[in-house]
């Protein structure tokens, strides 16, 4: 039995690295400073160690050889789930480039939110040391941030900063959604500010909220609900503070357009900006390797990951190129499903020839064609995986020997063979 301190994790986003683990065999217990993301993911247990092809367990060398075969000749096969880390999307983007497959990460719908903000008019983001250091107003938009990151406002905000004398005294607002815990609550009892509004009125609510900042008249007194005089309070906060961020998740702006609102709130910290205060962004995400997926598709081919390389080059288009709809549309041929974070993120069902490379455990509505036990990431072999803040890579650690190989080294042996056969 080993116990391992300083770990540093790759599922919840935020950066966590002070996990102490407990290793006893293939065995993984979380003995201090887990929280509700952490603790159940590091602890999934292993149920499967052999690749299948058929259903039938085989050595990795033929389920390696019949992954090669089912994607020859294929005119649009399509790499989805791509939850993996920076050398696993790394070989995923060879085998793409290899096969002319379209790559689609499995959370880019809510990430293209972002990117068509980030495309159309560019945003002002800061990073978690920012967060950390300077901080004084908060304002979470749309979300509970405790069940996104519960240990958020541990890490980052009740902690000590280099430019506030009293952390405890930093401000946190919730417009939209309230929050599920205390974690917001400082060390000192104030508790956060909240405005709750349907997440369907979040539209309505930033635009004027904008306008105030704004300093444009409103004739109402009320905004779903909320008081314009409430959302005044808020504008005058931001405009008052020394350093604001703005955070909000767009997986959690579940309504056509959603990428006005956040267009709208980038345009509102660029507003704050202009005047005698700093304001930046804090999107929320880095979760099962959607952002990694993102940055090394980002430097490897100009683009996000929802690229196809059919054409023998990369061609980006948010919308066009979802495998979802490749899939369900029959303009695929073939489905490769890699995840090696969450054995519950299975492949959508399908009669295409399917091969799945993914977290042991995982249970199947359909048996694919093949399927291939990788370890995981942080757990299982070492790695990079991008935060939220996506500035930083962090490098996990492996803590056992569980025989099991990455997706780097199953992407790449499929690629060697798709080449060689």
């Amino acid at each position: 039995m080993t116990e391992i301190t300083e770990v540093p994790s790759p599922f919840c986003g935020i950066g966590t690295d002070d996990l102490s683990i407990q290793i006893d065999g293939n065995t993984v217990k979380v003995i201090a400073n887990g929280c509700a993301v952490n603790t159940p993911l590091f602890e999934q247990p292993i149920s499967d160690t052999s690749p299948r092809v058929d259903g039938k367990e085989v050595s990795l060398e033929a389920a390696v050889a019949k992954a090669a075969e089912l994607l020859k000749d294929t005119k649009l096969p399509v790499i989805g789930g791509c939850s993996t880390d920076v050398n696993g999307m790394r070989g995923l983007l060879a085998l793409a480039d290899r096969v002319g497959a379209v790559v689609d990460q499995m959370n880019f719908s809510r990430a293209r939110t972002n990117y068509l903000v980030l495309q159309d008019s560019g945003w002002m983001n800061t990073t978690l040391a920012e967060v950390k250091n300077r901080c004084d107003v908060l304002l979470v938009v749309g979300k509970d941030l405790e069940s996104f990151a519960p240990r958020f406002f541990e890490r980052y905000l009740w902690t000590d900063a280099m430019f506030l004398e009293d952390s405890s005294q930093r401000q946190v607002i919730y417009l939209g959604k309230a929050p599920s815990t205390e974690a917001s609550t400082s060390p000192n009892g104030n508790k956060a500010k909240v405005l709750e509004c349907a997440t369907a009125d979040l539209p309505e609510v930033i635009a004027v909220l904008r306008a105030l900042v704004k300093k444009h008249p409103i004739r109402a007194e009320s905004v779903a609900g909320i008081a314009v005089s409430d959302l005044q309070t808020i504008a005058d906060q931001l405009k008052a503070a020394k350093y604001g961020v703005v955070t909000w998740s767009a997986g959690q702006l579940d309504y056509r357009q959603a990428d006005l609102t956040v267009q709208t709130l980038s345009e509102m910290i660029k507003d704050l900006n202009d005047m005698n205060t700093r304001c930046s962004g804090l999107p929320l995400s880095g979760k099962e390797g959607d952002l990694t997926a993102n940055q090394v598709c980002g430097w490897t081919t100009g683009y996000p990951a929802r690229t196809s390389f059919s054409r023998g080059y990369p061609e980006y288009d948010p919308f066009l190129n979802d495998s979802r709809e490749l899939v369900a549309n029959g303009e695929a041929d073939a489905l490769v499903w890699v995840q090696a974070y969450n054995t519950a993120s299975i492949p959508p069902m399908t009669d295409l020839p399917t091969i799945v490379v993914g977290r042991s455990g995982m249970v199947f509505e359909k048996e694919p064609d093949v399927f291939i036990p990788v370890g995981t990431p942080g757990i299982d072999h070492a790695g990079h995986v991008y935060r939220m803040d996506s500035v930083v890579a962090i490098r996990l650690k492996k803590l056992r020997d569980s025989g099991l190989p990455s997706t780097a080294d199953v992407m790449n042996a499929i690629e060697t063979q798709c080449r060689l056969g």
